[in-house]
């Protein structure tokens, strides 16, 4: 017998129908010689430090530097991470039995790094050593299955995928344990974490948000003239940018005197415009984010789901390219589009002859190619399924076609001595850009075609302004622009010579940055403001703390990542960058538990009702010492975390200021005061003058 182990049941379906295995048991399916299970995700993971004896947040028990690293069983998180998941547990049992039961086994968890894992993770702790076989495959379609199980490949020649698997498992743990309870402990008041993506994802947006606030935004002026020639009308704007509202005036007066600008420059160019690639993972999660306004988990779930489906190929890849060998599969599934009402009638854009073949890269394709489409094409799907399916699907068509040509023109007038500018493009072959009918990667841009012009000839000006703008400050990241910044993070580190060696390295993963965006949601470090990211009172407090620290560099972060594919690529050693962890875990914790953290400079609000004790403040909630007083006010009312300045407004002035967004049980959303009564009871207070009483507690 062989045991096929997947990551999730649906796929362990999709691979019994292949092989046979139609006889349904708990746990698993069997037949023609074959058991399928899987692994409900990770069933194992490293142990806790409870599990090696440590309990609570103990500064002579830091830094802890498990030797050796325990595996334990997926532990339930309602019984606050004490026991074993009891559906992980029954799972784990029937795996080892058909272990036991085989002769061999295939691994058939998701084809990268965390798949790798997952697998691996639990061949340990059950102390198996049967051979192994990997699949190793892009789709779930049958054909795709087929080859896939026709080239099983030796489960050692992806030693290096699961050291460096490992290896990320054991510093995440090293980093985020020591620095979280050495953070703790420093702080003395609340729960917080750190980790080693995590922190330095969470300092990108303060940062940014930092700038963003003190940003000394600053009004200037430009003129702008409206023209029309042959029938075209179209603007210039000055190229001074004046800081003076009157001189600025004076100057619209001096150039309303001349109805004539001179043209003084005409430069023409034609620019190519390459096809863009295919999607990787972050691609999609920022064009679904700007787009359709989905988060990276979204979109991460939602391509899941299509893969799951066969309507796509595995979504967690970091490669834009196919290789050669793939390229005669392209017009195929061209053509299966046009069973799509939605995308049908763009394939009349496409010529046919002309495929481009800037996709294909053999030494550009990582674990796995670009996201494609398969064969099988959706008929049924929901709104946002839909959406995401016709990105990649659009994406497809627009890669394979030609390029776009554009003639850009700049013009330069003059109108007295003042110099003004305007630009002009003309789409000479639409090439790629025709598929959606988009011209412009700004969809407020329109394409303006200039009239004719020749040097020294005069324009006639039919208006004259002065348009009155501002300075932008760095604009706060969209969840799009933040997979961006932790792609790229590696170029723009400040250092010259470590920048060269950390150009195109990122932090975390394709299949990962979506994940450590939602910690920090979870964290209650950062939350939207309409699209923007925005760090909350907790998320900056945790920045000032350790933007000064190495677990904030961002630097830091990218050299790890790139010592992590090394070790995939067997070009380095898992057991030295383990023990570089270990010596950077014990630092960092020194560090964090020398901070001097004054409470953040909490003021001190003495207790309303016994008047005596000083208030404790922590994220969730404020309380007396006094636990015959016992007086609590919940941060989080009605869905807001309340700031500590209105805490403090509460207690001392008897109402905060206006709590905005707060949603009541029935789902309505509401705007009211929190105020406090003589005995030290807590209400609503609206416009009206309704009130409820609160008493602080959440709806």
């Amino acid at each position: 017998m062989i045991t096929i182990i997947t990551e999730k049941p649906s796929v362990a379906r999709e691979i019994a129908v292949m092989v046979g295995a139609t006889e349904k048991k708990d746990g698993y399916l069997t037949g023609n010689g074959y058991f399928v299970t899987w692994a409900l995700g990770h069933l194992i993971g490293l142990g806790m430090p409870e599990d090696y004896g440590i309990t609570g947040f103990d500064k002579a028990s830091l830094p802890i530097l498990p030797n050796p690293f325990l595996l334990t069983v997926r532990k339930d998180n309602k019984d606050k991470g004490c026991s074993a998941d009891t559906g992980a547990l029954k799972q784990l049992k029937i795996i080892e039995e058909l272990f036991n039961n085989s002769d061999s086994i295939i691994e058939a968890t998701d084809a990268g790094r965390e798949g790798e894992l997952i697998f691996r993770y639990i061949y340990q702790y059950l102390k198996c050593n049967k051979p192994f076989k990997r699949l190793w495959i892009s789709s779930l379609t049958e054909k795709a299955i087929k080859q896939g199980f026709d080239n099983l490949k030796d489960g050692n020649e992806f030693d290096g995928l699961y050291l460096a698997a490992q290896a990320r498992s054991r510093a995440d743990w090293l980093v985020g344990i020591n620095a979280t309870q050495s953070l703790c402990i420093a702080a003395g008041n609340g729960v917080y974490s750190l980790g080693r993506v995590q922190t330095p994802t969470l300092a990108l947006i303060c940062k940014r948000y930092l700038e963003n606030a003190s940003f000394p935004v600053k009004n200037y002026w430009q003129i702008q003239l409206s023209h029309n020639k042959d029938l075209i009308d179209f603007k210039s704007i000055s190229k001074i940018k004046w800081e003076d509202k009157k001189l600025a005036g004076d100057a619209l007066k001096a150039t309303q005197r001349s109805q004539t600008a001179i043209v003084t420059s005409v430069a023409t160019k034609n620019v190519t415009e390459q096809p863009p690639l295919l999607f990787d993972l972050t691609g999609l999660q920022k064009e679904a984010n700007k787009k359709l306004n989905l988060s990276a988990e979204e979109t991460l779930n939602i391509s899941q789901s299509l893969y799951e489906q066969k309507f796509i190929t595995y979504p967690r890849t970091a490669s834009k390219y196919i290789p050669e060998d793939m390229w005669a599969e392209i017009p195929s599934l061209v053509r299966a589009l046009q069973k799509s009402k939605n995308i049908k009638q763009t394939l009349f854009q496409m010529k046919w002859g002309r495929f481009n073949k800037r996709i294909v890269n053999d030494l550009r394709v990582t674990d796995h190619h670009g996201l494609l489409i398969t064969d099988k094409i959706p008929s049924a799907l929901n709104a946002k399924e839909n959406a995401v399916y016709n990105m990649i699907a659009f994406r497809l068509l627009e890669a394979v076609s030609q390029p776009c040509i554009k003639e850009i023109t700049d013009l330069d007038l003059q109108v007295l001595y003042y110099d003004f500018t305007a630009k002009g493009c003309k789409i000479i072959e639409a090439g790629w850009r025709a598929i959606k009918g988009s011209f412009s990667d700004d969809d407020t841009a329109p394409v303006l075609d200039l009239p004719q012009l020749k040097k020294d000839s005069d324009l006639k000006i039919k208006e004259y302004c002065v348009l009155e703008k501002k300075t932008k400050p760095p604009v706060l990241y969209t969840e799009a622009d933040l997979l961006s910044a932790m792609e790229s993070a590696g170029n723009n580190v400040e250092n010259e010579d470590e920048r060269k060696v950390l150009q195109n390295i990122g932090i975390g993963t394709a299949a990962t940055r979506a994940a450590i965006i939602e910690t920090l949601f979870a964290r209650d470090y950062i939350h939207r403001d309409k699209k923007s990211l925005v760090p909350t009172e907790k998320g900056l407090m945790v920045y000032e703390l350790v933007k000064d620290h190495k677990i904030a560099d961002v630097a830091m972060t990218a050299q790890w990542e790139l010592a992590l594919q090394k070790i995939e690529n067997n070009q380095s050693d898992a057991g030295t960058f383990q023990k570089e962890m270990e010596n950077y875990a014990s630092s960092i914790a020194n560090e964090l538990l020398q901070t001097s953290i004054a409470q953040n400079n909490l003021p001190k609000i003495i207790c309303p009702k016994c008047k005596s004790q000083e208030l404790i403040i922590r994220d969730k909630i404020v309380k007396c010492p006094d636990e015959t007083c016992s007086w609590v006010q919940f941060r989080n009312v009605c869905g807001v975390q309340i700031a500590v300045v209105d805490i403090e407004s509460l207690v001392s002035k008897g109402k905060t200021s206006l709590i905005k967004g707060m949603k009541s049980k029935a789902g309505k959303m509401f705007n009211a005061y929190i105020v406090l009564n003589d005995n030290a009871q807590t209400s609503f207070e609206f416009a009206k003058n309704k009130s409820f009483k609160s008493n602080g507690k959440k709806a």
